[in-house]
């Protein structure tokens, strides 16, 4: 039967697989955005994240494994990093006060420093307020991590590390940033633990 869940199910699994597939060629950027963040935390600098929807949820995943730990084996240090979608107060204030496209800007204008990393997530690239927070990181001497969908909109622009994953499919995209996300963790835990 067309468009049972069965047949949908495969659809999305092979759609993965293939996206997976063609993945391989960005590795060098996922180490590249790994050894930014790796270097930050090193050298006792802390890690910003922003994102809407989905990327909020993902952003919020990963300041949770730095800060706690990805695998209870690995004993480490908690890390400093945090999700700038997670303070209603914050968010809600800035919106009312400044306009949407500044929630997190305003946050990175406070809280960032120079050395600190923005990780910046928006599958498309455009999204005015993640855009405006890689500006205001920008600004105060951080370095700039972007993870978005293929064409990187001006959110590459202002990247030091651009990681692209070649698709403009939203879903499929989100799946493959929270497996980068998890190969960050694994390998900081790996080098962070010793």
């Amino acid at each position: 039967m067309k468009n049972s869940p069965a047949e949908i199910a495969r659809r999305i699994l092979a759609e993965s697989i293939e996206l997976r597939q063609h993945s391989f060629d960005s590795i060098p950027m996922w180490i590249a955005g790994y050894r930014l963040i790796h270097s930050a935390l090193k050298w006792g600098k802390k890690i910003l994240l922003c994102g809407n929807g989905g990327s909020a949820a993902d952003c919020q995943h990963f300041a949770a494994e730095l800060v706690v730990q990805l695998r209870k084996e690995k004993k480490r240090k908690a890390q400093p990093a945090m999700a700038l979608s997670t303070d209603t107060s914050i968010l809600t204030a800035a919106g009312n006060d400044l306009g949407f496209e500044k929630i997190f800007a305003r946050q990175v204008e406070a809280l960032g420093q120079r050395g600190d990393v923005l990780v910046a997530i928006s599958t498309s690239g455009t999204s005015a307020n993640v855009v405006e927070a890689a500006r205001a990181a920008r600004k105060q001497k951080m370095k700039v991590v972007a993870l978005t969908g293929k064409s990187g909109g001006k959110l590459a622009k202002l990247a030091d590390c651009w990681v692209a994953v070649p698709s403009t499919d939203t879903q499929r995209v989100q799946e493959m940033h929270i497996t980068i996300l998890h190969f960050w963790g694994e390998v900081l835990e790996a080098g962070l633990s010793r």
